[in-house]
């Protein structure tokens, strides 16, 4: 396959015809069977490298009676090799500082150090050496080669420039890509008024984000007075938090931009983290670029692969990373896959609504299994939702109660019997799609903060059993 070696060595010189479809032709188009066969060889040589280098992998291997040696089909992989979670990388840099002993080159070629927050324990570091570095930018400019992103474009990159990956790998991408790269950045206080103010000005072809913060910029624009189409974007590509493939946000974005949307994105620690990268500025859904990082989805109990057209947790290996490559790294994420033709052309296995959501961010009301993103999708098909929420859940004893708090826009919020019409069409969208009661609450449009990073709209309270038992007995639903 074009330029496929491991260590990967790439041409930094190459870039197809401004007119081609594809990046590299063979490697994405191939037959699945001849791909398999090229992966199978390539996960030997990831598997020998890392039993040579990581202490972490001979560890655990050797407990799990592996050997690389072992590897005869892709399906000896899924059983022999045991998979690893984050919770095995914190341990390995406690026990190792700075990198833990998953690192496989020498602490002197590391070229970039990222990783996590933090806010939560432990942060992850992430080392990337030159090699890592050259072989993430290619790859994301392949993937947005694939979105019809070309060096004739302005990217506008509206993303934290920090330890976050995302806005790293999408500045990497467009600029190996030979595309004018426009790294605005994000966080700071009244950025999002500057944003607009750039985006009207320098008329950029292609923003990148998160969904959540690119309506908040449309809304911030119909406030200063500008017309969002106006910008000239004609291609928003996103990662960070699930959306982009849910149809009412989708929708949304498409009609605030007039563009097309783009869904992708996986896991820092899984850098090239775009490996998951949609084709389809219409219907959503990404492919599975498994000649960068091999995906199983997986059964979150067993992880043993689900066969295509059933949920279940993506498994990642990387293909092309050296320093710290990730073999079997349990994401947590929930998805369904398929492999039905896609219409770019390309060979490779769908995601066709995206990443879902959290597999622990699934919560229990009264033996309903609930996802969050579910909620999001929701009530974004709903006429006058205004873009935000809150779900708050509570309990006394052993009862769950539910209280959904919405935002209308602007024109429900100012009309009382629109106001009510929208709660009756929440409450109504949301039973049919849970099966049970919430407690619904239209509050005033700009109630809940936005936010130009992860939008976080699950609140859990033990404390609020009161206050939704006063709003049952003033006739709350």
């Amino acid at each position: 396959m074009e330029f496929w070696s491991y260590p990967p060595r790439y041409d930094s010189a190459y870039r197809p015809d401004p007119g081609a479809r594809y990046w590299f032709p063979k490697r994405e188009t191939m037959p699945a069977g001849d791909r398999e066969k090229a992966i199978l060889e390539r996960l030997r040589q990831v598997c020998r490298y890392a039993w040579d280098n990581a202490p972490f992998y001979r560890r655990k291997w050797e407990q799990a009676g592996f050997h690389p040696d072992q590897l005869k089909s892709l399906e000896d992989f899924e059983e022999k090799v045991p998979v690893i979670t984050k919770k095995d990388l914190r341990e390995a840099q406690a026990r190792m500082p700075l990198f833990g002993d998953y690192l496989c080159v020498p602490e002197s070629e590391i070229y970039h150090i990222h990783g996590t927050s933090g806010t939560t324990g432990r942060p992850t570091i992430f080392a990337l050496n030159r090699t890592d570095w050259e072989a993430m930018a290619n790859a994301h400019a392949r993937i947005q080669w694939a979105m019809g992103i070309r060096p004739s474009d302005t990217v506008f990159v509206a993303a934290i420039f920090s330890l976050y990956m995302g806005s790293w790998g999408a500045l990497a991408g467009a600029e190996r890509l030979g595309a004018r790269a426009f790294p605005f950045g994000a966080g700071a206080a009244g950025m999002s008024v500057r944003a607009v103010q750039w985006l009207a000005s320098v008329k950029p072809s292609v923003f990148y984000g998160t969904p959540s913060y690119a309506l908040h910029l449309a809304e911030v624009a119909e406030k200063e007075g500008l017309d969002p189409r106006d910008f000239g974007i004609r291609k928003l590509f996103f990662s960070g938090e699930p959306g982009a493939s849910v149809p009412g946000l989708r929708d949304k974005i498409m009609s605030a931009y007039g563009a097309e949307v783009f869904d992708c994105g996986s896991m820092a620690e899984m850098t090239p983290w775009m490996h998951l990268g949609g084709t389809d500025g219409r219907n959503g859904g990404m492919l599975l670029w498994q000649d960068v990082v091999y995906a199983e989805v997986c059964d979150p109990k067993t992880y043993r692969r689900v066969p295509y057209g059933q949920r279940g947790t993506p498994v990642y290996t990387h293909l092309e990373r050296s320093c710290q490559p990730m073999i079997r790294l349990v994401s947590g994420d929930l998805t369904l896959w398929d492999h039905e033709p896609s219409p770019c052309g390309r060979t490779y296995p769908r995601l066709p609504h995206g990443i879902i959501g959290r597999v622990d961010d699934m919560f229990t009301i009264r033996g309903e299994n609930v996802y969050p993103s579910e909620i999001d999708a929701a009530l974004n098909q709903i006429a006058g939702y205004g873009g935000e929420h809150r779900i708050v859940i509570t309990r006394e004893g052993a009862m769950d109660e539910l209280l959904l708090q919405v935002e209308p826009n602007a024109q429900v919020h100012a009309q009382a019997g629109e106001t009510a019409r929208f709660r009756a069409q929440v409450e109504h969208n949301i039973r049919a799609l849970l099966g049970l009661r919430a407690i619904i609450e239209v509050v005033a449009p700009g109630t809940f903060p936005r936010t130009d990073f992860k939008a976080r709209r699950v609140i859990d309270d033990r404390h609020l059993f009161h206050d939704i038992n006063r709003r049952l007995s003033q006739g709350g639903a």
